[in-house]
C-alpha cells in the first residue's frame, strides 16, 4: 500500500519526517513569512504583547483563512485582528501539533508499516508508549523495540493536526485583493529580567555600573526583526488557573555584543516602558542578553550595618550610590540581580557578593548587599531588666563593636522596638527613623573597641 507519512530513527529518539500539502478548499492560508512588521512588548510576569501585521490575499464575500506561527502559549481570548473591509465572524485556535506522541496515538487500532533492518512489518498499531505493540495480519503480536526502529509509515496525516498552532477565521470580506491585516494577542511563555554588574574601585569609593536585559522566549513562537519594548512596573495580571505544557524546556544562549546605546525609557501610565532602538529577532527556546545602558561611574559609599534581628552576630556589608544623571545614570532601573566584583592586584575581577534590587526611580539611592564584614565582631547582651510594677519596666543592653581591619570604620546599629517604649538613656547619640526603630552611626577606630548602652522604658 501506498504509505507516504514517515516516522524515522535518529540516536534512538524518534524523529518525525511529514511530506504533505494542507488543502483547505476555500483557506486563504497566511503564513509567518508574509509579515511585514512585528512589535512585541514583554512583561516581567512571563506574559507578552504581540503586534503583527502581514500582508492578505483575500477573496470577496464569506471565506475561511488560516494564519500560522503564532504562539503556542498564545491566550486566544485576547485576540483582535483588523483589515480594512474584512471582519471576523468565526475564529478556531488550533494547537494539536504533529510529534511523535500525538502522531503514534492518533494511529491506535489503524494499519501501519515499521521499517526494521531486516525488513517491513505491516499490522495494526496496538500501543506505542515504550516500543511498538502490533497485532499483525496473522493475528501474532508482536513487541518491537525502540532502538530497532528504522522507520514508521502511515497512510495519511491524521485529521486536526498542524505544524505550527493556527489561527483559523471565518472572514466576511467586502473586496477581493491584497491587504494589510493586523493582528494583536497576549501569550505565555516570555518574560524578561534586568541584571546588573558593579564593578568597585581599589578604594571602595567609586563603582562601574552597568544593566542587561535578559528575555527568556518560550512561547512556541519566533518573532523575527521585531520591534521589542519591555514594560517595567508592576501591573495585575489575572493569573491562570493552568498551564499549558509542550514548549519551553530547552533553552540556548546569546550574548549580544554591548552596544552604545540602550533602551530608551519613558513613562508609560504608573510604569515605563523600554523600546529598544533596533529591531531584534528571538527565537523560541532562547534566552537573550542586551545591553540596557552603557556603562556609568558613580561615587560609591560602603556601609556596615548591624541589626540583630537579622544577624545576631554577623555585621552586614553594603554599597550605596545615587542613581542620578550626574553619573550618567538617572534612568529608572527595573528591578533585578547585582553582580558586585572588585578588581584584585593583578587585574582580574573578584565576585564579591550579589543582591536583588527592586524598581529604583531616578534620583533614589540604590543599595546593594553583599554578604557579611570578616574583620568587625558584634556582641549585644542585656545588662539589666526591672520591672515597676505591672505597667512598667525597663531594659539595657550593651552592644559592643569591635573593629580589627587597619581602618577607621563606621556602622550603622538598628534596634527594634515594641509597644509603647521610650528611651531614657544612651551613650552615642541616636535617631528614631521609625514608630519601633532607632538608629545609632558608631564611628569604631582602625583596631579598637567601641561600646554603646541604651536603655529602654516601656509602658502599658
Amino acid at each position: 500500500m501506498n504509505i507516504p507519512h514517515i516516522i524515522k530513527k535518529h540516536s534512538f529518539q524518534i524523529s518525525i519526517v511529514i511530506f504533505f500539502l494542507l488543502v483547505f478548499g476555500t483557506v486563504a492560508p497566511s503564513t509567518a513569512s508574509d509579515s511585514k512588521d512585528i512589535m512585541i512588548t514583554v512583561y516581567n510576569d512571563n506574559l507578552g504583547l504581540v503586534r503583527e501585521v502581514r500582508t492578505l490575499d483575500l477573496q470577496k464575500g464569506i471565506v475561511e483563512y488560516s494564519y500560522d506561527g503564532v504562539a503556542a502559549q498564545i491566550d486566544p481570548t485576547s485576540v483582535h485582528f483588523k483589515a480594512p473591509d474584512a471582519s471576523v465572524l468565526e475564529q478556531n485556535y488550533e494547537y494539536d501539533l504533529v510529534d511523535r506522541r500525538v502522531l503514534l496515538g492518533k494511529y491506535i487500532g489503524e494499519e501501519v508499516q515499521i521499517e526494521l533492518e531486516s525488513g517491513v512489518i505491516e499490522g495494526k498499531l496496538l500501543s506505542a508508549d515504550f516500543g511498538i505493540a502490533l497485532e499483525k495480519n496473522n493475528g501474532q503480536v508482536q513487541y518491537i523495540r525502540e532502538d530497532v526502529i528504522q522507520s514508521v509509515h502511515f497512510p495519511k496525516l491524521p485529521d486536526g493536526l498542524v505544524l505550527k498552532p493556527t489561527l483559523r477565521w471565518m472572514l466576511n470580506s467586502k473586496t477581493k485583493g491584497s491587504t494589510e491585516g493586523v493582528l494583536t494577542y497576549m501569550t505565555r511563555g516570555i518574560s524578561w529580567e534586568a541584571s546588573y554588574v558593579a564593578v568597585v574601585n581599589k578604594d571602595d569609593n567609586a563603582v562601574d555600573f552597568s544593566g542587561w536585559v535578559q528575555i527568556d522566549n518560550t512561547s512556541g513562537a519566533t518573532y523575527a526583526d521585531a520591534t521589542l519594548k519591555l514594560m517595567a512596573g508592576d501591573v495585575a495580571i489575572e493569573q491562570p488557573q493552568y498551564a499549558r505544557n509542550g514548549y519551553g524546556k530547552e533553552r540556548m544562549m546569546t550574548a549580544m555584543a554591548e552596544m552604545d546605546q540602550g533602551f530608551e525609557e519613558k513613562s508609560f501610565f504608573e510604569y515605563h516602558l523600554y523600546t529598544l532602538p533596533r529591531k531584534v529577532s528571538l527565537q523560541d527556546k532562547q534566552t537573550k542578553q542586551i545591553s540596557l545602558f552603557p556603562s556609568a561611574t558613580a561615587q560609591v559609599k560602603k556601609i556596615f550595618t548591624y541589626d540583630h534581628w537579622r544577624d545576631a552576630k554577623k555585621v552586614d556589608v553594603s554599597i550605596e550610590f545615587s542613581n542620578e544623571e550626574k553619573y550618567n545614570l538617572g534612568l529608572p532601573l527595573p528591578k533585578g540581580k547585582v553582580r558586585v566584583f572588585k578588581a584584585d592586584d593583578d587585574g582580574s575581577l573578584q565576585f564579591i557578593g550579589e543582591d536583588r534590587i527592586d524598581h529604583t526611580p531616578k534620583n533614589e539611592k540604590v543599595r546593594v548587599s553583599t554578604g557579611k564584614a570578616f574583620d568587625i565582631v558584634v556582641e549585644r547582651s542585656q545588662k539589666d531588666y526591672n520591672t515597676q510594677g505591672r505597667n512598667f519596666r525597663e531594659e539595657e543592653y550593651e552592644v559592643e563593636i569591635r573593629n580589627q581591619k587597619e581602618e577607621n570604620v563606621e556602622v550603622l546599629v538598628i534596634e527594634h522596638f515594641r509597644g509603647n517604649w521610650e528611651l531614657i538613656s544612651q551613650s552615642h547619640s541616636g535617631e528614631k527613623t521609625s514608630a519601633f526603630q532607632y538608629e545609632w552611626t558608631i564611628p569604631v577606630p582602625a583596631e579598637d573597641k567601641v561600646t554603646l548602652t541604651y536603655r529602654v522604658k516601656y509602658s502599658r
